[in-house]
């Protein structure tokens, strides 16, 4: 016997199939946005917790010196500059806390005596990362959040009713 000696049976088969597949689609998607957003949380406490670590280090061997600012990128603003033993730097990775920071222009900057490669502007602190980080988890949150509540009010409504007494 077919599906097509029983009228309805292939449909009923084909629609069941259809709503399994949905249901583990909007599963998935829940899984999906929550799992992003938990990442992206993730990544902002540790580059808070980083900078924080940054900071104790420059401050446990701090040194200070001029520095001219090389190139400004949107990535990471280079310098150089020159400790009292006479060796010219030029951090690899750039200058922590560069904001508003102009090619040319000198900067006072703190760095780590037992590190010259870790540089950051003078008097600027890893508070500066708690207003782009903690913005950018907020936004996260706040497109994850209704689309993890739209996901699943979806999938409530494509759960059977325990009252529903079925076909």
């Amino acid at each position: 016997m077919t599906s097509g000696d029983h009228p309805g049976r292939g449909t009923a088969t084909t629609a069941a199939t259809f709503t399994a597949r949905r249901v583990h689609a909007l599963r998935i998607g829940v899984w999906t946005a929550l799992g992003v957003a938990s990442v992206i949380t993730l990544l902002g406490v540790v580059l808070v917790l980083g900078a924080l670590r940054n900071d104790q280090l420059i401050a446990d061997n701090r040194g200070m010196a001029t520095a001219q600012v090389e190139q400004v990128m949107f990535n990471r603003t280079l310098i150089r500059y020159e400790t009292p033993d006479g060796v010219m730097h030029s951090p690899e990775n750039g200058v922590l806390y560069p904001d508003g920071l102009v090619a040319g222009q000198l900067v006072r900057i703190e760095y780590d005596t037992t590190d010259p490669e870790l540089a950051k502007i003078a008097g600027r602190t890893w508070l500066l990362t708690l207003l782009p980080v903690s913005t950018t988890v907020l936004a996260t949150w706040l497109i994850a959040a209704p689309l993890v509540w739209w996901q699943r009010s979806r999938l409530r409504a494509l759960r059977p009713r325990q009252d529903d007494p079925g076909p």
